[in-house]
């Protein structure tokens, strides 16, 4: 499974990319906002930053806006995805930017349903929003099962992202499902490596190892 960090601070990027963690980045509106900084700025760093696709998205809410607007975005670097959102005027602006050679991210999907339109209109990658279903109740990794299913059933090229994620567990059951993507906040990735008993065996050793009064350097 591919790992994309959500999010705009790019000393954060750096330092996972630097530990092999980073195959592509997604940014939105409310990351860049938390930046302070120019979007424009922002999006051509990290594009510059990550060899994998760098989802960039768009604020329009018309087709014909997301798609002047992608292009726009697209001239940041050539690993940009264009993102845009999953509704019936994103669904156009994807089939007319992935017919022209360029990679959309349909982000905001919520239904199985949507994802099969997504992939039907030429999508890169679908986003199913996992923690946002959490949230009422809805159980996000079926989402994420059933888009796997359906779009194994027919062999469709669209690469699964799973978005939203807001726990190392999210990660875990993302990968078992067969999640081509998993974004997350630099936090959840770091969490990953967190276990009580690594840390309660370390402690055990470097105790041990003090009282040999030994040193290796």
């Amino acid at each position: 499974m591919k790992f994309f960090v959500d999010t705009a601070d790019t000393a954060a990027i750096s330092e996972l990319h630097d530990l092999g963690m980073v195959d592509g980045v997604t940014t939105n509106p409310s990351l860049i906002h938390k930046s302070g900084r120019d979007i424009k700025d922002v999006i051509a760093e990290i594009a510059g930053m990550v060899p994998g696709p760098v989802s960039a998205e768009t604020v329009a809410t018309d087709a014909k806006g997301m798609i002047a607007e992608g292009l726009e975005l697209k001239k940041l670097g050539e690993n940009i995805a264009i993102k845009v959102p999953l509704t019936w005027e994103g669904l156009k602006a994807c089939k007319t930017l992935s017919d022209d050679g360029h990679m959309v991210n349909v982000t905001l999907c919520f239904s199985a349903n949507q994802a099969l339109l997504a992939a039907k209109a030429g999508a890169s990658f679908i986003s199913p929003f996992v923690g946002r279903l959490d949230d009422i109740n809805i159980d996000g990794m079926e989402l994420i099962a059933d888009i796997r299913a359906i779009y194994d059933n027919y062999d469709f090229k669209t690469e699964i992202l799973a978005a939203s994620i807001r726990t190392a567990n999210h990660m875990t059951e993302a990968a078992k499902i067969g999640a081509d993507v998993a974004t997350a906040p630099p936090d959840v990735i770091r969490k990953m490596a967190a276990h009580p008993l690594t840390d309660k065996g370390l402690k055990a050793f470097l105790d041990d190892w003090a009282k040999t009064g030994q040193k290796i350097l």
